[in-house]
């Protein structure tokens, strides 16, 4: 049986609750699940206002129209990530200004930030690159020192933390203005489709209830604050169906067993690696001093594209899938010709030599273990020497 790369998890209330949604007649979004989700989120750590959405990109779009990004304003963000977080910003007419990544890291590199400040830079969007939190601190400084907004693309890092240098804790998707989050099937907690936009700068609660329900005060109305509702300002259908929230709310009640498991399955990577890794030059996982680890991802960075194909080749012989990531946005088809000619190496890096394992919930150890064993047997094939030899292939 092969070994999939991710197997959606269900907790066992999912099916229950979706027949509640359905036997109560709402479907539609903005119901009695939508509302359990969003008021976990609230209290569970300290968001100001929550905001379900159909997928972490709808978030990320009702964060630009919040900012009031108008053409010619520029943003400045990781390339090494998902193009929702660049698209969003786009679709406003942004100028996007790439960061490159960190050499410990591919979560962006802080200290290239500030060069890239000019006039009309308007934003700054951190991406929490595997649930692990870019060092904020810095990212908070420039933001208060050159007046910015800071939205934080916390798509992978539900439960995750930033520490700060006091040694207090703050939930990321909580500190720049806005948050973002995703519940896709790949994260770990899901709605199959699904995300979460995080408002922690009260001035954008209003504005953004009436974008989130197609630019209407449509909600204000069903609270009995105004008589009628209609078209008040620009907005989309962000909000997604009741199904899609009574699913997420299943796996909510379960977050604090699904991270155990998680975390578990990532530390067995990460100890039984490292000798092999070592060996053959393949970087594992860094956790900063300032982060906390919520085990969304367990990826290895080989020392060449080369090696990686040869690994992900053999671990699929083996029965086990095992993917890459995100490719250079600065060097998309789309944006080439838009870049300002930067060369960023380590988002290159990333893009030829990241290569992530399988990590789900229901992963047993046996099969773990034999994951573990085909990274180990394909070291004692491969040798750092013969792999350098072939680096240009």
């Amino acid at each position: 049986m092969k070994i999939p790369f991710n197997k959606p998890f269900l907790t066992g209330n999912e099916l229950d609750y979706i027949e509640d949604a359905v036997s109560e007649g709402k479907i539609s979004g903005n119901g009695k699940y939508t509302k359990k989700c969003q008021c976990f989120f609230q209290n569970q750590y300290g968001f100001h206002k929550c905001l379900l959405t159909t997928s972490c990109t709808d978030a990320l779009e009702m964060a630009a129209i919040l900012l009031n990004i108008q053409p010619g304003d520029e943003v400045i963000m990781p390339s090494y990530t998902f193009v929702s977080t660049a698209n969003a910003f786009v679709l406003r007419g942004a100028k996007i200004r790439f960061v490159d990544s960190r050499k410990s890291h591919p979560g962006m590199d802080e200290d290239k930030v500030e060069d890239l400040v000019n006039d009309k830079t308007k934003a700054i969007v951190v991406v929490h690159y595997a649930g692990v939190a870019c060092d904020m601190d810095k990212i908070m400084a420039i933001a208060q020192k050159y007046d910015l907004f800071v939205v934080e693309d916390a798509a992978q890092a539900v439960d995750s933390y930033y520490i700060h240098s006091d040694g207090s804790q703050s939930p990321l998707g909580s500190i720049g203005h806005l948050g973002t989050f995703s519940f896709h099937e790949t994260k770990n907690v899901i709605a199959g489709e699904g995300g979460l936009l995080a408002i922690n700068d009260e001035q954008f609660s209003e504005r953004a209830e009436i974008i989130w329900e197609k630019g209407t005060n449509r909600s204000a109305f069903f609270r009995g604050e105004v008589d009628k509702y209609g078209w008040v300002d620009i907005g989309s259908s962000f909000l997604p169906s009741e199904l899609n929230a009574t699913f997420l709310f299943a796996q909510l009640e379960h977050l604090e067993k699904i991270q155990h498991k998680r975390l578990a399955l990532w530390q067995r990577y990460h100890e039984g690696l490292e000798d092999i890794c070592q060996r053959l030059g393949i970087q594992q996982p860094v956790i900063p001093d300032y982060a906390t680890n919520n085990a969304h991802m367990y990826y290895l960075v080989c020392d060449s594209e080369y090696q990686r194909s040869k690994l992900i080749s053999s671990l699929e012989r083996a029965g086990i899938i095992a993917v890459f990531h995100y490719q250079s946005l600065h060097k998309s088809e789309y944006f080439e010709d838009r870049h300002d000619g930067r060369t960023l190496p380590m988002t290159d890096k990333y893009s030829d030599q990241l290569v992530r394992l399988p990590l789900f919930y229901e992963l047993e150890t046996k099969q773990q273990l034999k994951i573990i064993d085909a990274i180990s047997e394909f070291g004692e094939k491969e040798t750092p020497v013969n792999i350098k030899k072939l680096v240009n292939w």
